[in-house]
């Protein structure tokens, strides 16, 4: 049963999730407010538990589709636990709600203790964004906006938290600073559908590529890796231009890298579709950390 659980909190997604929260605690630096690892902490252990909250509740929201996958990658198709009969579709939406409950609650002991009266708010907000994406009547991920909303909960929300936390007060948040994070959180959706366009399809589900197809989402998750990587030289903090080359060059040749298979990178092509998806979610790893450490380093 532990090892159920494990396989359905799928630990390595949170990589989707502390990187965003660690820009916004590197934005609150990088402006002059004290670094807290007591608070950083707490803007960790949020995202933990809204982690565990969109792990558990798509799981349970998208059985359905994910029962129809014949290839899952350890990027999309879900953790398998249903599937599989590991765990039940109750024990999931129990569970999801659960994590939602202690985001809540924990947000709201935060707020009272830490005088940060937004956390609450931000939890709030994540959990509808995941709600709406995933769940009717709106189930805005099947309708071809789940690019959006993650892009809004990975490169708005998420960071928000970790700059709030330190920083304790909205009021002079760098609002543009989160452009480069939506647009990349957007690109990631995109990303991780790309092996999942026959069970999407199927399934009803109109994602990026099954909107667009698969060869032209590849050239677009290029394109907008490209301008996400723009934007950090247009907003937030200046930089130097060593400073700046140090942000951009990793995300830059794992970008890069990924363009080897461009054109193969299709169902007919699993290994190369794999390593596409792995290196452009990699240049948006690479892209976060280095922008952090650029950011505590300034």
């Amino acid at each position: 049963m532990i090892r159920a659980w494990l396989q359905a909190a799928r630990p390595f997604a949170h990589a989707n999730i502390a990187p965003p929260i660690l820009v916004g605690i590197a934005l609150a630096v990088a402006s002059g407010v004290a670094f807290d690892p007591w608070l950083a902490g707490l803007a960790f252990a949020f995202g933990v538990l809204d982690h565990l909250y969109i792990v558990f509740a798509n799981d349970h929201a998208d059985r359905d589709a994910d029962a129809l996958h014949d290839a899952p990658t350890p990027f999309s198709g879900g953790s398998r636990v249903i599937p599989e009969g590991r765990l039940r579709p109750g024990q999931l939406k129990v569970a999801a709600i659960g994590a939602a409950g202690l985001l809540m609650v924990g947000s709201g002991v935060v707020a009272l203790w830490a005088a940060r009266p937004w956390l609450p708010a931000l939890a709030a907000a994540a959990i509808a964004l995941l709600w709406a994406y995933s769940y009717p009547p709106l189930k805005l991920s099947y309708r071809g906006f789940g690019e959006i909303l993650q892009g809004l909960g990975v490169g708005m929300v998420l960071p928000l938290v970790g700059y709030y936390l330190l920083a304790g007060s909205l009021e002079a948040t760098p609002w543009e600073a989160f452009a480069p994070l939506v647009v990349l959180g957007y690109v990631s959706n995109i990303l991780t559908a790309l092996p999942d366009v026959a069970a999407d399809r199927a399934a009803g589900k109109r994602t990026w590529p099954v909107r667009r197809g698969e060869a032209r989402a590849r050239r677009d998750v290029l394109v907008l890796l490209g301008v996400g990587l723009v934007l950090v030289s247009q907003v937030g903090p200046p930089l130097s231009r060593e400073q700046l080359a140090g942000v951009l060059l990793p995300p830059a040749l794992a970008a890069l890298l990924a363009m080897r298979w461009l054109l193969r990178a299709d169902a007919a092509h699993r290994a190369d579709l794999l390593r596409f998806v792995t290196f452009g979610l990699g240049a948006i790893f690479l892209f976060q950390v280095s922008w952090s450490l650029a950011l505590f380093l300034r």
